[in-house]
């Protein structure tokens, strides 16, 4: 049985399960297995049996102990069987394709379950957030998606736009799916009551204090314990940020729940257990953000799996983190994180434990895959306009309106340059050249221009500033993209005006995505014609595309700061996309154009903003 969590229906299902489990019944299914993981306890019971209804687990017990009878009995004693995975805390929309399809690329990697964090859905379609994450599974998908709106919206009290406070937190709340909040990311927002956004915020999160919702934290950069404390007693359940594992450690040993991502977990896996870690029960493992061309090269779910093992976990532990521990923080165990009864018929089958290789999974009491295939067409949704109609610019943009003007009688101009992460009070300063009235770019310098183009007013509004070392060197060359967390307007990057104008018109076009120029032609478009999030196609055709861009990408000569962050690597500058990201611990950033902000550069601590030459 596919379907959203109704209250009404679940006590009728749960009135069925009694009397399938009590034998008075006849059952669906009835699965064997070699052995059934209790993640409750991390042990094994062998040689089990699987009894489902209603797409429901009704019996769990050892052969032959299950008194009534089945339909449809199904032998699959060879392998192992561990409950359905779930995500803690995913973006859905960085996987770059639509719930329906979602579900397609993760169930045969395991992943039954995501709570999904909507802060970049919910920044572009504030109103149809519910909507847009329970759609598909009304439509039948396997996957269930527990939505947590989005706080970050605006993600700064400093930019303007969509807007959710404590009101629209208690509409969602009411919702049997709703998790809790969105990670709190505008740490200091909470922390000054002078900050604009100080009372929408502390709105929210009573909202979903008072719903007995989870209230999900982000708390990048914080590591002193004043912060740490600070941030556990606001009422900040969790924490994904952690880049050490003293971090780690610190923010566990303050009530946090911390969830591990796979580019610090083998690090941080490896302090817990030097620090003698004995109760894994407050941490789990968490994609966040992956792109469909990334689980389908590494995995999903599964992949954070196999991370944990490899990093030392037990198998059993590791299994924990992706189940019963993230169902228990979310507090989600009625149903899901175990093979109990009452729990979703969800079921990872394994053909080995240490490697967590995937034979099988079942979801709502069905096989949904063999190996990696998917065996169910996608379900059918039907995307209403307010799914597509989301970039309005409200005009053709031209090369002037991404120029920078001189003041008059100048022949240089003095601009603050930003560079991708810039994480610091100050911005150096450059000596640029002025030619026919408009400050030009300094190509020798690694000094290129970067924009960001109100998607949401329609007045075509364009702020733009000089950046460092993150463009083409290339002449008549840009790159744009609809993604751009968290606010998620255009941005654009590039070494002519001519050539930003022509991709940001021609991705309006197209609805979102991606777009670029090399040369004054465009040579590669990737299409997110969803919210100018994500693409109502297969996870495979989307990749298609991506690899199209990288291609074409890679005869792009690009600009490269060899002391950068060094997670930003030479070549295509795909970062740029997070760049944009105006949370802790960022403090200079471009923002669309405000009466706060006219030129767009601020102090989002501070709120201070700066001309963009002077």
């Amino acid at each position: 049985m596919t379907g959203n969590i109704d209250f009404k229906h679940e006590i009728a299902l749960r009135k069925n399960l009694v009397q399938v489990a009590l034998g008075h019944r006849k059952a669906d299914v009835l699965l064997r297995v070699g052995r059934v993981l209790d993640t409750a306890t991390a042990t094994w019971i062998d040689d089990a049996e699987i009894v489902m209804s209603q797409g429901r687990i009704a019996f769990v017990g050892p052969k032959g102990s299950f008194t009534g009878q089945a339909v449809r009995t199904f032998d699959r004693s060879t392998l192992l069987a561990v409950p359905g995975l779930g995500e803690v805390h995913k973006h859905i929309e960085s996987s770059h394709i639509t719930p329906e399809y979602e579900a397609a690329l993760v169930l045969p990697r395991g992943n039954t379950w995501t709570c999904e964090a909507s802060h970049e859905l919910s920044n572009v379609l504030p109103e149809q957030t519910m909507d847009f994450w329970l759609k598909a599974r009304e439509a039948g998908s396997p996957l269930k998606i527990f939505p947590l709106p989005g706080s970050a919206v605006p993600p700064t009290g400093w930019e303007h736009g969509a807007r959710l406070d404590g009101n629209d937190q208690t509409g969602f709340m009411s919702n049997p799916m709703t998790a809790g909040l969105d990670e709190v990311m505008d740490w200091p927002a909470l922390t000054r009551s002078e900050n604009p956004g100080h009372d929408r915020l502390w709105s929210m999160i009573e909202a979903t204090m008072a719903a007995r919702g989870v209230v999900e934290g982000h708390g990048a950069g914080l590591r002193d314990l004043p912060g740490i404390n600070a941030f556990a007693a606001a009422g900040l359940a969790s924490d994904h940020e952690a880049w050490t594992a003293q971090e780690a450690w610190d923010k566990l040993r303050h009530g946090l729940f911390v969830q591990l991502r796979v580019h610090t977990m083998d690090d941080i896996i490896k302090g817990l257990l030097e620090r003698g870690l004995r109760d894994w029960s407050q941490v789990a493992v968490t994609t966040d953000d992956r792109s469909a061309t990334d689980t389908l090269r590494l995995g999903g779910a599964d992949y954070n799996v196999r991370c944990a093992i490899n990093a030392g976990l037990a198998p059993e532990i590791a299994v924990q983190l992706a189940t019963i521990n993230p169902a228990r923080h979310m507090r989600l165990t009625p149903w899901v994180g175990s093979i109990s009864p009452g729990r979703y018929a969800d079921i990872v089958l394994l053909d080995d434990l240490d490697s967590f290789s995937i034979s099988q999974v079942w979801a709502d009491g069905q096989q949904v895959s063999d190996g990696l295939d998917y065996l169910p067409d996608p379900v059918s949704v039907e995307w209403p306009d307010w799914a597509y109609d989301t970039i309005n610019i409200g005009r053709l943009l031209t090369a002037d309106d991404f120029a920078i003007p001189a003041h008059p009688d100048r022949q240089t101009m003095q601009a603050p340059v930003l560079r991708p992460f810039h994480w610091s009070d100050e911005v150096p300063v450059y000596t640029l050249p002025v030619q026919d009235g408009v400050v030009q770019r300094d190509a020798q310098k690694n000094i290129t221009k970067f924009s960001i183009i109100d998607r949401f007013s329609g007045q075509g509004a364009v702020t733009k500033m000089f950046w460092l070392g993150c463009g083409p060197k290339d002449p008549d060359t840009a790159l744009c993209c609809s993604m751009a967390h968290d606010k998620h307007n255009i941005w654009c990057v590039g070494s002519s005006d001519q050539a930003m104008a022509l991709a940001v018109n021609q991705l309006a076009q197209m609805g979102g995505g991606w777009v670029l120029v090399h040369r004054g032609q465009v040579t590669a478009r990737v299409r997110y014609e969803i919210a100018g999030l994500m693409t109502a196609r297969r996870a495979e055709e989307n990749d298609a595309e991506m690899r199209a861009l990288y291609a074409a990408a890679k005869e792009v000569e690009w600009m490269y700061e060899p002391s950068f962050h060094p997670r930003w690597q030479p070549g295509f500058p795909e970062r740029l996309a997070i760049a944009t990201l105006t949370c802790a611990p960022w403090r200079w950033n471009l923002v669309a154009k405000s009466d706060h902000a006219p030129e767009g550069l601020i102090h989002v601590v501070t709120g201070e903003t700066r001309p963009v030459v002077f």
